[in-house]
């Protein structure tokens, strides 16, 4: 949900896709709001599941790992890091899995600068791709930004939890 609580909401929303992770009651209550101002013109199915069906809280807590990592033996800060492999190895996938995500990203990110793009990917913005993934487009992810990490030389830990 932080993706979205962020952002001044308009009067009306329309969405042909939405994809939100709440952790909490407030979360919850932010959630009812926005669909409140989501304009449908047709049946739409709604699915609550819980987020660990999909995802592993171990590969996250590992790929901030080795942002961390990786900020203190190359020559980005962590959080730069992070923006380049969300924009890099993620937006490919998630645009590739989804149409109506890489419609809406090629008509309103895509033209856009490289350095706003990359702004886009973290904080406070924090344009999502990588709370997107389901556990199979994250493991995708992890391997790529594994892979390009290590070609920089960066030593990283905990990559035998990748799979977990």
């Amino acid at each position: 949900m932080s993706n979205i609580r962020r952002l001044p909401l308009p009067d009306r929303l329309t969405a042909e896709e939405l994809h939100v992770v709440i952790h909490n009651a407030d979360e919850k209550d932010k959630l009812w709001t926005l669909l409140k101002q989501v304009d449908f013109d047709q049946a739409m199915e709604v699915s609550i599941k819980p987020v660990g069906k999909d995802r592993s809280t171990m590969q996250n807590r590992m790929v901030w790992q080795w942002f961390r990592d990786a900020e203190k033996q190359g020559s980005m800060k962590a959080w730069e890091y992070r923006s380049y492999a969300k924009l890099h190895f993620g937006v490919p996938i998630l645009r590739r899995d989804s149409e109506s995500y890489k419609e809406k990203y090629d008509r309103i990110v895509k033209p856009l600068s490289y350095e706003v793009k990359r702004e886009l990917m973290v904080e406070p913005m924090e344009f999502p791709v990588s709370s997107a993934f389901n556990k199979k487009q994250m493991v995708e992810w992890l391997d790529a930004v594994k892979y390009w990490l290590e070609s920089e030389g960066i030593a990283l830990t905990n990559t035998e939890e990748m799979f977990s």
